[in-house]
């Protein structure tokens, strides 16, 4: 008879980690989700037409006809807010993807790098990280115009420098452990370095300052609509129609409050999403 004292193979075996995701984390996510789906194919079961004037009563009140009412021309509020989420997650999405990609590309290398390399590059980066960003999109905008590509490339441009010293602030730490010492030594090149030794230990980090871009995209663009410089008419996004509707607030509170509510909502969403990551931890009876 075994010994009780004696400890089983089962529990010399390591407890498998699980992933642990609290109650915020996962309501943030739904949102997101939500509004993902939306952007997709929210369009598509619109009412109405979103350019189209419904209702010759301009800021008409809610209804059975009209969900959340009608805006300054009488065009249908809800069908505008579901073609608007295409522009504002479609854009944001788009920047903040290209913002990091390249921020963290290039932050890698220079932290790998080193040298002049790194010096030139992040001294250069630093001083256009300088500029405020609302009044570089003004700038940028104002004289190339507007339209979706040059938003997209100029939100890139503000946010990829602040991804740029964040990666490469995580990845000097990293290059400086003993197993990238080891890797190095062993003759290893830079893009393994980079790709095996570095890039899967700032995964984490990484992720969690690409969500906090995408909300500040999400407000600069907003703010672009909102001065009449983001996406032009007649298509808009949700800073647009709160622009578009400001001067009727009194008149017709439904076509500003809910724009604003989508903007809130997605923001918010994905701030409880990124503030609530799920770690993977040990089980408790370990």
């Amino acid at each position: 008879m075994a010994d009780s004292s004696t400890p089983t193979t089962d529990a010399l075996q390591p407890k498998e980690k699980t992933w642990r995701f609290n109650w915020v984390g996962k309501i943030g996510l739904l949102i997101i989700l939500f509004w993902a789906i939306v952007a997709l194919v929210g369009p598509v079961f619109a009412p109405y037409p979103p350019g189209e004037i419904v209702d010759w009563d301009f800021f008409g009140p809610m209804s059975s006809d009209y969900w959340l009412g009608t805006d300054y021309l009488g065009r249908d509020i809800f069908s505008r807010i579901l073609m608007g989420a295409r522009y504002t997650v479609g854009i944001a999405l788009a920047s903040v993807t290209l913002a990091c990609a390249l921020g963290v590309i290039l932050g890698m290398v220079a932290a790998v790098a080193g040298g002049w390399f790194d010096m030139i590059l992040s001294r250069l980066l630093d001083a256009f990280n300088g500029i405020p960003s609302l009044l570089f999109g003004l700038v940028v905008v104002a004289a190339v115009g507007s339209s979706i590509p040059v938003l997209i490339l100029t939100l890139t441009a503000i946010y990829m420098p602040g991804s740029y010293r964040f990666a490469r602030a995580l990845a000097v730490n990293i290059n400086t452990m003993d197993f990238v010492t080891v890797a190095r030594a062993r003759g290893e090149r830079t893009a393994y370095l980079i790709v095996r030794e570095i890039f899967p230990n700032i995964l984490g980090p990484v992720l969690a300052d690409l969500g906090l871009r995408f909300v500040f995209i999400v407000l600069v663009l907003s703010g672009l609509s909102f001065l009449g410089l983001g996406v032009q008419p007649p298509f808009a996004d949700w800073g647009a129609l709160v622009r578009e509707n400001i001067e009727g607030l009194s008149l017709g509170a439904p076509a500003v409050i809910f724009p604003s509510i989508a903007i809130a909502s997605l923001t918010i969403s994905v701030n409880m999403f990124i503030d609530n990551l799920p770690t993977k931890i040990r089980d408790r009876s370990e």
